[in-house]
């Protein structure tokens, strides 16, 4: 076993979709510092090679696109020798930042293509050897945004709320077959796509990039967005805690709804 990983996961293999950079990749990380084997998925190659390369221990990358049912499909058929115990749904994409009247309906339908029906479709794919051999344990990573207003992300918040109500009743189904279903809601975290929402809500108000990002962040008892690391290491702890299940759990800083 490489240094400084822990073993908690170690036997296991996960799955991390999304896994090519940002968060999916420093859970990833995370996962394999505790043991397990990584199977990364996505849409770009590269990216999800550097991810693998990266991790301290034994792991895979897969292409895949969450949101079509035949790609979800055929990755199921590649990992078929793969005994996944873990899931982590953290496949997302950020959507417009408009007024709903604006949003085009292929806007709606891209967010949620992503955000929800790639969470269904990959735990269609893979709850049911979990539930055949009666252990399991699936992370949804959804967003304190689907339980607050976040204006002019109507679409974003939608459909984090969508994966809340699917993981409450997710969990219902296949808990009693030994499998545990929760979500994790990360507040802002630290980054590019948060980085890329300050720069346009500084253009739309006409302050600073400095000026949006305060106000934001000022809404957080911790004055502060999350990072990445805390993201993962808050994964870690979730699947530490084995009468967890229906959970979700709230890794914001703070962050409160005004």
């Amino acid at each position: 076993m490489e240094p400084g990983v822990t073993g908690q996961l170690a036997g296991r293999t996960a799955l991390v979709t999304g896994g090519g950079n940002g968060l999916g990749r420093a859970i990833a990380g995370a996962l394999s510092h505790a043991g397990a084997r990584v199977v990364v998925a996505g849409r770009r190659k590269d990216n999800l090679e550097e991810t693998v390369a990266a991790l301290p221990g034994p792991g895979r990358a897969a292409v895949c696109d969450v949101a079509d049912p035949d790609s979800v499909g055929a990755l199921a058929d590649e990992l078929a020798d793969e005994e996944i115990s873990v899931l982590v749904n953290n496949a997302g994409v950020a959507g417009p930042v408009k007024p709903l009247v604006d949003v085009e309906p292929e806007e709606w339908d891209e967010v949620f293509g992503v955000n929800v029906r790639g969470v269904y479709l990959v735990c269609r794919a893979f709850l049911p050897p979990m539930a055949a051999r009666g252990t399991g344990d699936v992370v949804n990573i959804a967003s304190v945004s689907g339980k607050r207003p976040l204006l002019r992300r109507t679409p974003y918040c939608a459909s984090k709320m969508a994966v809340l109500g699917l993981t409450a009743t997710l969990a219902g189904e296949v808990g009693p077959q030994g499998v545990t279903v929760n979500s994790l809601s990360p507040g802002p975290v630290e980054g590019p796509r948060m980085e890329r929402n300050f720069r346009l809500e500084a253009e739309r108000t006409g302050v600073s990039y400095d000026e949006a990002e305060r106000a934001f962040t000022s809404r957080a008892a911790l004055g502060r967005m999350v990072t990445e690391k805390e993201v993962a290491s808050a994964v870690l702890a979730m699947l530490a805690m084995p009468g967890l299940c229906a959970a979700d759990i709230d890794l914001s800083a703070g962050m409160v709804a005004r």
